[in-house]
């Protein structure tokens, strides 16, 4: 007679991980859905939660992927030397770094390069705080340290590079490793040379490393404006970066990351060999294509234009509508395609809702008849008494969208204002539906 197996246990740290926002919000919305449906209600849902590019692939992409099927060999688990030589030049282009491709490491998305980082880096890691949930999971599994170190709104959600000594000067440990996001996922707030450069000189009196995430560089709505982090701390700064977000391929999972101009072939060499051991290479097919995405070519760099100034136009409409409500105040985003939310003028009046921790003001803003989602609480890594809210502009058709603007490109800001109307119907009725939240959480 088979033995009864004991219940199969599992290691602590995952109890520490949190679902992915993605996935979360997505849940949340089909369980109200659900109720909604079953209780009659019939108003429209405001996606503004997961952040994803709603365009097209580039045509040049998708038909390079296509062309590139037959590439079904194994390949260098640190990535194709012709997709690594087109990354270098592409830097080379448009962030104004002469990178060595021997620098330059694929993986399959920068999440995953971002893991494999934390896994081999010693020392502990600094997470900014709200930041985008992804970091904080990995180095819960990785049983890392970590410090958090919360961002203000005076100081428009940035480190202030003071404040951050004050941090780091307290810190035991000859090495740690911040992590910077610039353009910021949630608040779309950019960081500008000289900020950058402050900040460059703790790190470096404190031997602080940075792994800068650069994944909406190119969505930078003044694209004069982007400074990389790896051309002004080149030595001590890890650059990831990807075709996620500016090139609208986040299914393809490729990500690439420059290594620090100081890094040892000991480090390069490391890197490869846990890459080998977990996932022996990034997808060959994908790879082949994406030196596609990498090398010069009109057709991308008009796409990376078009869609840049779209999400402006959205960012910029939804952030000024949103903070135009009593008792919310929003950041104006200056790149990627979110804006952060403040509640906090309204804690006394959603506590008397029983809206009493930043978790639940997700599920709140969600009910019925309201039903805007958006991310809150852990999903951001805010405190629970921090009511805030990261807003994706995204919610309406990219391809439609697209092609309007060049049919139609908006000339003056009343023509943006028509064009946001015209594209994003959903995003402006979010507005309306706030407004009757808000009414209804001050209401006795």
């Amino acid at each position: 007679m088979p033995t009864r197996l004991n219940p199969i246990q599992v290691e602590s740290q995952v109890d520490k991980v949190v679902m992915p926002d993605n996935l979360k919000v997505g849940l949340m919305v089909a369980e109200q859905r659900k109720n909604c449906s079953s209780g009659g209600c019939t108003e429209e849902f405001y996606g503004l939660g997961f952040g994803q590019s709603p365009f097209h692939v580039p045509p040049t992409l998708s038909k390079a992927l296509a062309e590139s099927a037959d590439k079904g060999h194994y390949s260098a688990a640190e990535g194709i030397v012709e997709l690594r030589e087109a990354i270098s030049n592409f830097n080379k282009r448009h962030f104004k770094l002469d990178v060595d491709p021997s620098r330059v490491v694929i993986g399959p998305g920068t999440k995953d390069i971002i893991n494999t980082l934390f896994g081999i880096i010693k020392g502990g890691v600094i997470l900014p705080s709200p930041s985008w949930i992804g970091y904080r999971p990995q180095i819960h599994l990785l049983n890392k340290h970590f410090h958090t170190f919360f961002l203000k709104p005076e100081n428009n959600y940035k480190i202030h590079p003071k404040e951050f000594e004050e941090l780091v000067s307290k810190l035991s440990g000859d090495q740690h490793t911040l992590v910077l996001n610039n353009p910021h996922n949630p608040t779309g707030a950019l960081y500008s040379k000289q900020e950058l450069e402050n900040l460059a000189n703790v790190c470096r009196e404190h031997n602080v490393l940075v792994l800068s995430d650069e994944i909406y560089a190119l969505d930078t709505f003044d694209f004069s404006q982007f400074t990389s982090m790896g051309e002004i701390y080149p030595e001590g700064t890890f650059v990831t970066n990807g075709l996620s977000k500016d090139r609208s391929a986040g299914g393809y999972r490729l990500g690439s990351c420059i290594l620090p101009t100081t890094s040892s072939e000991k480090l390069a060499s490391d890197y490869k060999k846990v890459a080998a051991t977990v996932y022996t290479n990034v997808s060959t097919p994908i790879q082949y294509a994406a030196i596609k995405a990498y090398e010069p070519n009109e057709e991308i760099d008009q796409y990376i234009t078009i869609t840049r100034n779209i999400h402006r136009i959205m960012g910029t409409f939804l952030s000024r509508e949103w903070g135009s409500i009593n008792g919310i105040s929003t950041t104006k985003p200056q790149g990627a395609f979110y804006f952060f939310a403040d509640f906090n003028n309204l804690k006394n009046s959603l506590i008397k809702k029983g809206v009493d921790t930043s978790n639940k003001l997700a599920s709140s803003l969600l009910s019925c008849p309201f039903h805007i989602a958006v991310v809150t609480g852990d999903a951001c890594m805010l405190e629970p008494d921090n009511f805030g809210a990261r807003i994706a502009f995204v919610d309406y058709d990219g391809k439609s969208t697209f092609d309007d603007y060049i049919n139609n490109t908006p000339k003056m800001p009343s023509d943006e204002i028509e064009f946001v109307k015209r594209n994003a119907p959903r995003m402006v009725r979010s507005t309306d539906s706030l407004r009757n939240w808000v009414e209804y959480i001050q209401s006795d």
